[in-house]
């Protein structure tokens, strides 16, 4: 079977490689589409040593939804669709514990189940912040994890929704995902806008959705006095940054940093969202703006990477 990695800063080769062994408790799942997520771009968009490529196999992937081969788990049969939360997913077929596998329903586009996955990290995330009702929330970054939180918060009844993005495309988005607001750090001063449209009161809820340095200073410039600091976004260029330690405890905030994927909720989380799409109660076709083969591999990534074309997420069909 085939499978791809990265040999050298931004190049991917596929190689020849064994068909997995399946354990008892394991499923082997064909992969029919992969999505790229910002997390990626952490070995993507870094250049590491020359001595550390090739990086290993399936890597940097984890965004996968297939069809069921073969079962050594008695809860899936074999032609049975669903998500693999696999870490290493640029991979032909892939053998995969049952406890990381969600079912997903026959009908509709399957392209889109796989969207369930990071879809269902905000679900876990937005369950933290508990009830949003009647308050004014911040989301800094409208990549597809904060369009999800803007999403969730405004099904919510979060009072004011402020979306914060450098692109004007993104914002258009969140306006119509529910978003009171949008604002354009080219353009304005986050701070003093957010002062302004909340009457001074600033926001109850801000959440840091793309782990860049500006955006995790910032999410503190716009809480309000013991407001709610939600910190999701994950490092991407660099993991240690100066940061304004005074401004965080002045303003005595509530933090809570979330990763669906260390907490073990992961496959609930993600079978929720799923729930979810298939009783027509939440959609995530808005985020699917790009369909490639998986045999353009560094196309989708570079697309990715760049934000080209207006795109969000990035599907692959293997």
């Amino acid at each position: 079977m085939k499978a791809a990695r990265l040999v050298g800063p931004r190049r991917f080769e596929f190689e020849d490689v064994p068909m997995p062994s399946l354990k008892d408790g394991e499923v082997l799942v064909k992969m029919e589409y992969l999505s790229v997520c910002g997390s990626d771009l952490r070995m993507y968009d870094r250049v590491f040593p020359e001595e550390e490529y090739p990086l290993r196999l399936g890597a940097p992937c984890h965004e996968c939804a297939g069809i069921v081969e073969e079962s050594r788990d008695e809860r899936f049969r074999p032609g049975q669709r669903v998500i693999a939360l696999q870490a290493g997913g640029l991979f032909e077929y892939a053998a995969v514990p049952g406890g990381r596998i969600v079912p997903v329903p026959d009908a509709g586009d399957p392209a889109m189940w796989v969207l369930c996955q990071p879809v269902g990290t905000v679900l876990y995330a937005t369950q933290q912040i508990g009830t949003v009702l009647g308050k004014r929330a911040v989301v800094l970054g409208q990549g597809p994890i904060g369009l999800s939180f803007t999403d969730f918060l405004a099904r919510g009844g979060a009072r004011q929704v402020i979306a914060v993005d450098l692109l004007d495309y993104r914002l258009s988005m969140a306006a119509k995902l529910g978003a009171t607001h949008t604002l354009n750090p080219r353009n304005v001063n986050v701070q003093e806008a957010v002062a302004e449209i909340t009457g001074g009161a600033l926001a109850d809820v801000a959440v840091e959705a793309c782990g860049r340095p500006e955006t995790c200073q910032q999410v503190f410039d716009v809480i309000r006095q013991e407001g709610t600091a939600i910190i999701f976004g994950i490092a991407h260029d660099e993991d240690v940054f100066p940061f304004d330690w005074t401004a965080m405890t002045n303003k005595l905030p509530r933090m809570i940093v979330t990763n669906s994927a260390r907490s073990g909720n992961m496959p609930e989380d993600v079978a929720a969202t799923v729930d979810l799409v298939s009783q027509g109660r939440l959609t995530v076709s808005h985020l699917l703006t790009h369909r490639m083969s998986w045999q353009d591999v560094g196309k989708a990534y570079e697309t990715y990477s760049n934000k080209l074309d207006n795109s969000l997420k990035v599907v692959m069909s293997v």
